[in-house]
């Protein structure tokens, strides 16, 4: 089980933390920096973990983290076995750089997520009071990439603001999409298996070249934010 926590993090009073607390074999993706949302860095930390795993990982993502997993678990059709994204944030509430301040001048980050069905079982959970995404953009996300999508009302953001430190809730939805994965086979979707997305053709590494693109344009050397290896 991999835990991904969201922008700003999750801390210990957070139902993330609780989690790991309550499931073995669970732990946190590392090497992020928790307040500065740069897409290409999170996902590639990510995915680092995913191949890192011994084998198949389920992955539990909060807010921008989900962001990031969508983008390392393309990359990693036989290697993810099912995604939990609660309280998914808005794609077009950020750039490539981070928080999106202009909108008029920059894009979101839309267009660098899966634009088609997942190749795992997926679980959306939204709240109708989520600052962060509107009830009919995460009906619009769910749809294109085949997800369920669970509303629990009134909950914010899903987070230690809201009221989620322990939630049990989050035991129960895992079980379900365990359930639901049992007979499928790592890739279902596909036809045939999909292999690993791996140098140019990758999600990551096209994601990577925008960045550093943006970065140069606006005239900032951030080397260490972006990895500039394609893989």
């Amino acid at each position: 089980m991999l835990i991904v926590p969201g922008y700003r993090g999750s801390g210990a009073g957070h139902w993330q933390t609780w989690l790991e607390s309550e499931l073995p074999d669970t732990r946190r993706v590392t090497g992020i920096d928790w307040d500065a949302p740069l897409l290409a860095r999170w996902a590639g930390e990510v995915r680092r973990e995913i191949d890192a795993s011994a084998g198949a990982v389920w992955i539990v993502a909060h807010s921008f983290g989900c962001l990031a997993s969508l983008v390392a678990a393309v990359d990693r059709p036989q290697r993810v076995a099912g995604l939990l994204l609660v309280a998914p944030a808005d794609p077009e509430r950020f750039e490539l750089l981070g928080l999106r301040t202009e909108p008029q001048r920059v894009t979101g980050v839309a267009q660098f997520l899966p634009q088609s069905s997942l190749s795992c079982p997926s679980f959306m959970v939204v709240s109708r009071t989520d600052p962060w995404l509107r009830p009919d953009v995460a009906l619009g996300w769910a749809e294109r990439w085949g997800s369920r999508l669970i509303d629990v009302g009134d909950a914010g953001h899903i987070n230690t603001e809201s009221g989620h430190g322990p939630w049990p809730r989050a035991l129960g939805l895992l079980a379900e999409l365990r359930e639901l994965a049992a007979d499928l086979p790592l890739g279902w979707i596909a036809r045939d298996a999909k292999p690993p997305l791996r140098g140019r053709n990758s999600a990551l590494a096209r994601l990577r070249h925008q960045t550093r693109r943006c970065l140069n344009l606006r005239g900032t050397v951030q080397s260490a934010a972006v990895d500039s290896s394609p893989y």
